[in-house]
């Protein structure tokens, strides 16, 4: 059985071109978080190396690997045995002549339990996604880990509160994102990261469960990663966060016990009316 204290972690950091520097950028931080006390710790998305969707190239194919073989995987696999800790890794995933953007879920023993393909891929200016990923074909997906059950989206996943309930449905005790989101390249003005905050943090009040979203920070051609990475409770109250530039880490803890009754008391799950929602 998990523990049914549940510590969670997101990290924070900026990625350049050397995907085994970024490895080392992202151990260190668990490494960190371990130390804290985490027991899931989360990863931004795809953070090999720089964010390469803001343009079209075909030379980024060469940079995607098959899951299992992927060096984020093969890197952290050992880390999370020796730490005892889950790693959801997000990767760049060529399965045949097929290109995903997906995630690798590493139990606390280093074994990974599957993969997950992003189901919801933006196209918009400076994220220009669709050239490079097919749409996921996994349907979401909740992992049984040795810390409790874990469902993770990737991204623009996070915007869909269909995405959350379909997780929270299949059994989830907390809700991850793995994300790379800031500037918009055609409109200066428009900055997202709150209404991104809260988007999430409604899941978490939908479906009274704790969110957990990890963002990279730094300036990639002039497009800027806003970070602000944090964890919501189960009412959506923000109760750990970094800033727009820091590299680091957060942990908050939760009590499994207490979120199941609390759910049950709320009804949210008792009153669904899905022969309506069409």
């Amino acid at each position: 059985m998990p523990d049914q204290k549940l510590t969670v972690a997101a990290l924070q950091a900026s990625f350049g071109n050397d995907i085994h520097a970024n490895i080392e950028t992202v151990a260190g931080l668990i490494r960190q978080a371990a130390d804290a006390g985490a027991h899931v710790i989360l990863p931004p998305e795809l953070f090999q190396g720089p964010y390469f969707c803001k343009t079209q190239e075909e030379h980024w194919f060469a940079h995607a690997y098959p899951a299992l073989e992927h060096p984020c995987v093969t890197a952290l696999q050992p880390l999370a045995r020796d730490l005892g800790v889950v790693i959801p890794v997000s990767i760049f995933e060529k399965d045949g002549p097929c290109y995903y953007n997906s995630l690798v879920m590493l139990d606390a023993d280093g074994a990974a339990l599957g993969v997950y393909r992003k189901s919801h891929i933006p196209d918009g200016p400076g994220y220009q996604e669709k050239y490079y990923f097919r749409p996921g074909d996994t349907g979401f997906k909740v992992w049984t880990t040795r810390h409790g059950r874990i469902g993770v989206g990737i991204c623009w996943d996070q915007w869909f509160p269909e995405s959350a309930r379909a997780m929270a449905l299949m059994g989830a005790d907390v809700l991850m994102y793995p994300t790379a989101i800031g500037s918009e390249p055609h409109d200066n003005s428009l900055d997202t990261a709150a209404r991104w905050r809260r988007a999430m943090q409604g899941h978490a009040v939908s479906n009274v469960m704790p969110v957990v979203a990890a963002n990279r920070v730094g300036d990639e051609d002039g497009q800027v990663f806003y970070g602000t990475s944090f964890i919501a409770d189960h009412a959506g109250a923000i109760v750990a966060e970094l800033d727009r530039a820091e590299t680091g880490f957060i942990t908050a803890s939760f009590d499994l016990d207490f979120l199941n009754r609390h759910r049950a008391a709320w009804g949210f799950f008792r009153d669904r009316r899905p022969e309506f929602y069409k």
